[in-house]
Protein backbone atom coordinates (compact mmCIF):
# COMPACT_ATOMS: atom_id res chain seq x y z
CA UNK A 1 0.00 0.00 0.00
CA UNK A 2 0.95 3.40 -0.75
CA UNK A 3 0.70 5.36 2.33
CA UNK A 4 0.59 9.37 0.86
CA UNK A 5 -3.16 6.83 -0.94
CA UNK A 6 -4.83 7.39 2.44
CA UNK A 7 -4.13 11.03 2.63
CA UNK A 8 -6.00 11.20 -0.68
CA UNK A 9 -8.42 8.85 1.00
CA UNK A 10 -9.25 11.83 3.99
CA UNK A 11 -9.27 14.82 1.48
CA UNK A 12 -12.04 13.21 -0.67
CA UNK A 13 -13.92 12.15 2.19
CA UNK A 14 -13.48 15.27 3.71
CA UNK A 15 -14.19 17.67 0.91
CA UNK A 16 -17.32 15.06 -0.77
CA UNK A 17 -15.62 15.63 -4.38
CA UNK A 18 -12.81 15.12 -6.12
CA UNK A 19 -12.46 19.04 -8.01
CA UNK A 20 -12.74 20.26 -4.20
CA UNK A 21 -10.14 17.91 -2.72
CA UNK A 22 -7.35 18.14 -5.56
CA UNK A 23 -7.49 22.25 -4.40
CA UNK A 24 -7.32 21.34 -1.03
CA UNK A 25 -3.38 19.03 -1.63
CA UNK A 26 -2.75 20.85 -4.53
CA UNK A 27 -3.32 17.83 -7.17
CA UNK A 28 -5.23 17.32 -10.65
CA UNK A 29 -8.97 15.93 -10.28
CA UNK A 30 -7.83 13.10 -12.68
CA UNK A 31 -4.92 12.31 -10.72
CA UNK A 32 -6.77 12.20 -7.57
CA UNK A 33 -9.36 9.90 -9.14
CA UNK A 34 -6.52 7.38 -10.48
CA UNK A 35 -5.16 7.36 -6.79
CA UNK A 36 -8.25 6.34 -5.16
CA UNK A 37 -9.11 3.33 -7.99
CA UNK A 38 -5.48 2.28 -7.27
CA UNK A 39 -6.10 2.20 -3.07
CA UNK A 40 -9.40 0.17 -3.89
CA UNK A 41 -7.86 -2.16 -6.21
CA UNK A 42 -4.88 -2.20 -3.37
CA UNK A 43 -7.27 -2.96 -0.35
CA UNK A 44 -9.83 -5.05 -2.54
CA UNK A 45 -12.86 -3.17 -1.45
CA UNK A 46 -14.56 0.19 -3.07
CA UNK A 47 -13.88 2.91 -0.74
CA UNK A 48 -16.44 5.53 -2.13
CA UNK A 49 -19.72 5.04 -3.37
CA UNK A 50 -19.84 7.53 -6.13
CA UNK A 51 -23.76 9.72 -6.55
CA UNK A 52 -24.58 12.58 -8.31
CA UNK A 53 -23.54 14.80 -4.97
CA UNK A 54 -20.10 13.20 -4.41
CA UNK A 55 -18.06 10.70 -3.22
CA UNK A 56 -19.79 9.29 -0.25
CA UNK A 57 -17.74 5.99 2.10
CA UNK A 58 -18.68 2.82 2.18
CA UNK A 59 -18.39 0.56 5.69
CA UNK A 60 -15.23 -0.48 4.17
CA UNK A 61 -14.11 3.37 3.58
CA UNK A 62 -15.03 4.29 6.83
CA UNK A 63 -12.92 1.57 8.92
CA UNK A 64 -9.79 2.68 6.21
CA UNK A 65 -10.78 6.67 6.54
CA UNK A 66 -10.20 5.57 10.89
CA UNK A 67 -7.04 4.22 10.39
CA UNK A 68 -5.98 7.02 8.37
CA UNK A 69 -7.41 9.88 10.52
CA UNK A 70 -4.96 7.86 13.05
CA UNK A 71 -2.20 8.20 11.05
CA UNK A 72 -2.63 11.70 10.07
CA UNK A 73 -2.51 12.31 13.78
CA UNK A 74 0.83 10.52 14.79
CA UNK A 75 2.37 12.75 11.86
CA UNK A 76 1.28 15.70 12.96
CA UNK A 77 2.50 14.59 16.18
CA UNK A 78 5.71 14.22 15.22
CA UNK A 79 5.39 17.77 13.14
CA UNK A 80 4.54 19.29 16.80
CA UNK A 81 6.79 17.37 18.48
CA UNK A 82 9.85 18.56 16.06
CA UNK A 83 8.76 21.70 16.02
CA UNK A 84 8.36 21.95 19.66
CA UNK A 85 11.97 20.98 20.07
CA UNK A 86 13.20 24.37 18.34
CA UNK A 87 15.72 26.70 19.98
CA UNK A 88 15.25 30.20 17.83
CA UNK A 89 12.79 32.69 17.96
CA UNK A 90 12.15 32.26 13.75
CA UNK A 91 9.69 30.38 11.80
CA UNK A 92 6.20 30.73 11.18
CA UNK A 93 2.93 31.09 13.76
CA UNK A 94 -0.25 30.69 12.59
CA UNK A 95 -3.12 32.39 14.41
CA UNK A 96 -7.05 32.31 13.80
CA UNK A 97 -9.49 34.67 15.25
CA UNK A 98 -12.62 36.82 14.65
CA UNK A 99 -12.26 39.74 12.03
CA UNK A 100 -12.92 42.35 14.65
CA UNK A 101 -10.69 40.98 16.97
CA UNK A 102 -7.64 40.65 14.99
CA UNK A 103 -8.20 44.53 13.71
CA UNK A 104 -9.48 46.02 16.73
CA UNK A 105 -7.11 43.71 19.61
CA UNK A 106 -4.51 41.65 18.09
CA UNK A 107 -3.32 43.96 15.38
CA UNK A 108 -1.45 46.35 17.90
CA UNK A 109 0.19 43.38 19.98
CA UNK A 110 1.21 41.23 16.55
CA UNK A 111 2.80 44.61 15.67
CA UNK A 112 4.88 44.79 19.22
CA UNK A 113 5.38 40.91 18.94
CA UNK A 114 7.16 41.59 15.36
CA UNK A 115 9.23 44.13 16.41
CA UNK A 116 10.27 42.38 19.14
CA UNK A 117 10.99 39.02 17.51
CA UNK A 118 11.29 39.58 13.37
CA UNK A 119 11.85 36.67 12.25
CA UNK A 120 9.03 35.32 13.84
CA UNK A 121 6.77 35.35 11.06
CA UNK A 122 3.16 35.51 12.58
CA UNK A 123 -0.45 34.23 9.63
CA UNK A 124 -3.47 35.59 11.05
CA UNK A 125 -6.41 33.76 9.94
CA UNK A 126 -9.86 35.69 10.33
CA UNK A 127 -13.16 34.41 9.81
CA UNK A 128 -15.69 32.98 11.33
CA UNK A 129 -14.64 28.97 10.97
CA UNK A 130 -13.22 26.56 13.67
CA UNK A 131 -9.65 25.84 12.85
CA UNK A 132 -8.35 22.20 14.04
CA UNK A 133 -5.06 22.60 16.54
CA UNK A 134 -4.98 18.97 16.25
CA UNK A 135 -4.46 18.93 12.40
CA UNK A 136 -2.56 21.89 12.81
CA UNK A 137 -4.59 24.11 10.98
CA UNK A 138 -3.43 26.80 13.08
CA UNK A 139 -1.14 26.76 16.39
CA UNK A 140 -2.74 29.54 18.23
CA UNK A 141 -6.44 29.87 18.32
CA UNK A 142 -8.73 32.65 20.06
CA UNK A 143 -12.60 32.00 19.86
CA UNK A 144 -15.56 32.77 21.92
CA UNK A 145 -16.14 29.11 23.06
CA UNK A 146 -14.37 27.06 25.69
CA UNK A 147 -12.15 24.25 24.18
CA UNK A 148 -13.34 21.02 25.30
CA UNK A 149 -10.34 19.00 23.47
CA UNK A 150 -8.43 16.57 25.90
CA UNK A 151 -5.00 17.55 24.31
CA UNK A 152 -5.49 21.65 24.37
CA UNK A 153 -4.06 23.98 26.50
CA UNK A 154 -6.41 26.34 27.22
CA UNK A 155 -7.36 29.51 28.81
CA UNK A 156 -9.76 32.45 29.32
CA UNK A 157 -8.40 35.18 28.05
CA UNK A 158 -10.77 37.98 29.27
CA UNK A 159 -14.21 39.34 28.72
CA UNK A 160 -15.66 41.72 26.10
CA UNK A 161 -18.60 43.96 27.45
CA UNK A 162 -20.61 44.62 24.43
CA UNK A 163 -23.22 47.80 24.10
CA UNK A 164 -26.07 49.47 21.46
CA UNK A 165 -24.52 51.54 18.77
CA UNK A 166 -26.28 54.23 16.89
CA UNK A 167 -25.16 56.66 14.55
CA UNK A 168 -23.62 60.09 16.64
CA UNK A 169 -26.47 62.50 16.59
CA UNK A 170 -29.49 60.50 15.78
CA UNK A 171 -32.62 59.82 18.07
CA UNK A 172 -32.49 56.43 20.39
CA UNK A 173 -34.44 53.85 20.56
CA UNK A 174 -37.21 53.67 23.46
CA UNK A 175 -36.44 50.47 25.34
CA UNK A 176 -39.91 48.06 25.33
CA UNK A 177 -40.50 49.08 21.82
CA UNK A 178 -38.47 50.49 19.22
CA UNK A 179 -40.89 50.39 16.60
CA UNK A 180 -39.33 52.29 13.37
CA UNK A 181 -36.02 51.21 14.58
CA UNK A 182 -33.79 49.42 11.98
CA UNK A 183 -31.69 46.32 13.20
CA UNK A 184 -28.41 45.53 11.64
CA UNK A 185 -28.23 42.28 13.17
CA UNK A 186 -25.38 38.99 12.63
CA UNK A 187 -26.82 36.81 9.84
CA UNK A 188 -29.00 34.37 10.02
CA UNK A 189 -26.27 31.37 10.57
CA UNK A 190 -25.37 33.31 13.88
CA UNK A 191 -28.81 34.43 14.69
CA UNK A 192 -28.34 32.21 18.29
CA UNK A 193 -25.58 34.68 19.33
CA UNK A 194 -26.91 35.94 22.85
CA UNK A 195 -26.48 39.69 21.88
CA UNK A 196 -29.21 39.16 18.47
CA UNK A 197 -31.77 37.59 21.30
CA UNK A 198 -31.42 40.15 23.44
CA UNK A 199 -32.00 43.25 21.25
CA UNK A 200 -34.74 41.36 19.91
CA UNK A 201 -36.65 41.03 23.17
CA UNK A 202 -35.42 44.62 24.53
CA UNK A 203 -36.73 46.26 21.01
CA UNK A 204 -39.49 43.85 20.32
CA UNK A 205 -40.86 46.20 17.21
CA UNK A 206 -37.70 46.89 15.82
CA UNK A 207 -37.23 45.83 12.09
CA UNK A 208 -34.22 44.43 10.99
CA UNK A 209 -32.24 45.86 7.66
CA UNK A 210 -29.32 44.53 7.68
CA UNK A 211 -27.33 41.57 8.45
CA UNK A 212 -23.63 40.19 8.65
CA UNK A 213 -21.66 37.54 10.16
CA UNK A 214 -18.65 40.11 9.75
CA UNK A 215 -18.32 43.01 13.25
CA UNK A 216 -16.70 45.57 11.18
CA UNK A 217 -19.23 45.51 8.60
CA UNK A 218 -22.08 45.92 11.23
CA UNK A 219 -20.20 48.62 12.71
CA UNK A 220 -19.70 50.43 9.71
CA UNK A 221 -23.01 50.02 8.38
CA UNK A 222 -24.21 51.76 11.94
CA UNK A 223 -21.48 54.69 10.87
CA UNK A 224 -23.14 55.32 8.10
CA UNK A 225 -26.85 55.32 9.44
CA UNK A 226 -28.73 51.68 8.41
CA UNK A 227 -29.76 50.83 11.89
CA UNK A 228 -28.72 51.01 15.58
CA UNK A 229 -26.05 47.27 16.20
CA UNK A 230 -24.91 45.71 19.31
CA UNK A 231 -21.25 45.56 18.63
CA UNK A 232 -18.58 44.38 21.25
CA UNK A 233 -17.22 47.86 22.85
CA UNK A 234 -13.61 47.34 22.34
CA UNK A 235 -14.85 47.83 18.20
CA UNK A 236 -17.92 50.25 19.05
CA UNK A 237 -15.79 52.76 20.54
CA UNK A 238 -13.35 52.87 18.10
CA UNK A 239 -15.40 53.48 15.03
CA UNK A 240 -15.97 56.71 14.08
CA UNK A 241 -19.24 58.46 14.51
CA UNK A 242 -20.92 56.22 16.53
CA UNK A 243 -22.04 56.40 19.93
CA UNK A 244 -23.23 53.93 23.23
CA UNK A 245 -27.32 53.98 23.67
CA UNK A 246 -28.22 52.94 27.45
CA UNK A 247 -31.30 50.72 26.95
CA UNK A 248 -31.63 50.13 30.58
CA UNK A 249 -29.87 47.11 30.66
CA UNK A 250 -26.34 45.98 29.01
CA UNK A 251 -26.14 43.24 26.22
CA UNK A 252 -24.38 39.73 27.32
CA UNK A 253 -20.94 40.28 26.32
CA UNK A 254 -18.90 36.94 25.80
CA UNK A 255 -15.89 35.84 27.08
CA UNK A 256 -12.68 34.84 24.99
CA UNK A 257 -10.41 31.90 24.94
CA UNK A 258 -6.85 31.36 24.14
CA UNK A 259 -5.59 27.69 23.59
CA UNK A 260 -2.83 25.76 21.53
CA UNK A 261 -2.21 22.04 21.43
CA UNK A 262 -0.26 20.53 24.35
CA UNK A 263 2.74 19.29 22.00
CA UNK A 264 3.01 22.85 20.99
CA UNK A 265 4.00 23.81 24.78
CA UNK A 266 7.67 23.66 24.31
CA UNK A 267 7.31 25.92 21.08
CA UNK A 268 9.37 29.09 21.98
CA UNK A 269 8.04 31.86 19.41
CA UNK A 270 4.37 30.61 20.17
CA UNK A 271 5.11 30.90 24.54
CA UNK A 272 6.47 34.00 23.77
CA UNK A 273 3.80 35.31 21.90
CA UNK A 274 0.93 33.96 24.02
CA UNK A 275 3.12 35.82 27.15
CA UNK A 276 2.87 39.02 25.33
CA UNK A 277 -1.03 38.72 24.34
CA UNK A 278 -1.83 37.74 28.13
CA UNK A 279 0.57 40.81 29.18
CA UNK A 280 -1.88 43.47 26.85
CA UNK A 281 -5.29 41.84 26.70
CA UNK A 282 -5.86 39.61 30.13
CA UNK A 283 -7.96 40.53 32.68
CA UNK A 284 -7.09 38.57 35.13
Amino acid sequence: MDWSDLRILLAVARSGTLGAAARRIGQTQPTMGRRIRALEQQVGHALFQRTQDGFVLTDEGQTAFAHAERMEEEALALQRELAGAESLLGGLLRVSCSDWFGVTLLAPVLAEFSALHPKVVVELLTDTRLYSLPRREADLVFRIRPFDEPEIIARRLLHIPYSVYIRRGHQPPRAGDGSGCPLVLMDIGFGGMPDVAWVQRVLPNAHVTARSNNREVQARLCALGTGIAVLPCPLGDATPGIERVDLGEPPPGRDTWVGYHSDMRRMRRLRALLELVVARLADG
